[in-house]
């Protein structure tokens, strides 16, 4: 016998509670989408606020069935003032790690084209952590849970090299921040994969692990390849028992999508699974059938209190004996 698993991810779009007004919106809206997921585990991200999320979550099984729940937080044992991952799960928490920088040091640059010029080098950070929690499934197996928010493709700034927010002085300066923007988010998947050769290192094959969350890359792009594993770039077939499992490849290209950027869809939220969970897999959804378009004119947070990513959703059947 076999029962229902379904894991899912979801950014919420910098959910907070600093308009209490604003907050209702939002949750009239997100909480029918929270409630469709029915996820047994689910990675969020762009927590905002943890009051706010469990307002959220309010009346939900969720919170009806004490699901437990994870999140990332500070040196002092705080949540992060802004965009927390979180994760939820129907079964216990073993155990809750996070590694920012732990496994990968800061890469040096100076830069090249800030006004005035950089002298020395300085580290390259990434600000957020991976959230990584081991969760007790039946038959003493872990689940390893894995809940990521890599760096978005916007520049980093450069000293001197911006009029405003939005507006460049010069094609340099926007090359060298989306440079530097695009080694912070290889440099978190790196993190991530460094993570995963640890997990794999005893027995591949048995290896229980579920990563999730907003990529900020297709999967086509390096940083996905990185985490995930990929033998056409690597060349060598020894190591397919260490690559994961994208769960979305069998959607229709033109319904692949988890975010629109000026009228184009792309895919930047993803499940990948381990080889021992990929026999159970049986379908991805994408909620994507209402998401905006926020990058448009007036495409503001209150004409669209929903999130601009859609949650991703996959469903396996796993053996009753996996399960408490």
């Amino acid at each position: 016998m076999t029962t229902p698993f379904r894991i899912g991810t979801f950014n919420l779009e910098n959910l907070d509670d600093e308009n209490p007004a604003q907050l209702q919106k939002r949750i009239d809206v997100l909480r029918p989408m929270i409630e469709r997921i029915r996820a047994d585990l689910l990675f969020l991200q762009e927590v905002n606020s943890l009051p706010a999320l469990e307002e959220l979550l309010d009346g939900t099984l969720y919170q009806q069935e004490q699901f437990a729940i994870a999140t990332t937080r500070t040196t002092a044992g705080e949540p992060y003032k802004k965009r927390n991952l979180v994760t939820v799960s129907r079964h216990p928490i073993a155990a809750v790690h996070q590694y920012r920088h732990s496994l990968v040091s800061p890469p040096m640059w100076r830069k090249v084209t800030s006004v005035p010029p950089e002298t020395e080098a300085k580290q390259i950070t990434w600000e957020r952590p991976v959230l990584h929690c081991e969760v007790s499934l039946g038959g003493s197996r872990i689940l390893h849970a894995i809940n990521i928010h890599l760096k978005s493709k916007n520049p980093r700034d450069i000293p001197g090299q911006k009029r405003s927010m939005y507006v460049w002085k010069s094609h340099e300066g926007w090359a060298e921040g989306s440079f530097l923007s695009s080694v912070a988010r290889v440099g978190q998947a790196l993190e991530v994969r460094r993570l995963l050769e640890q997990i794999f290192s005893p027995d591949p094959r048995s290896a229980v692990i579920a990563v999730g969350g907003d990529f900020n890359a297709d999967i086509d792009s390096v940083p996905f390849k990185v985490i995930v594993g990929s033998i056409e770039d690597t060349n060598n077939p020894d190591l397919r028992s260490t690559a994961l499992i994208p769960c979305e490849f069998h959607i229709p290209k033109e319904h692949r999508f988890s975010l629109i950027h000026r009228g184009k869809g792309d895919m930047l939220d993803h499940v990948a699974v381990s080889g021992c969970l990929y026999p159970f897999w049986r379908g991805t959804d994408i909620f994507n059938e209402l998401l905006p378009d926020e990058s448009i004119a007036f495409a503001t947070d209150v004409t669209y209190p929903e999130s601009d990513h859609a949650p991703v959703i996959a469903t396996f059947d796993l053996p009753d004996d996996w399960l408490p």
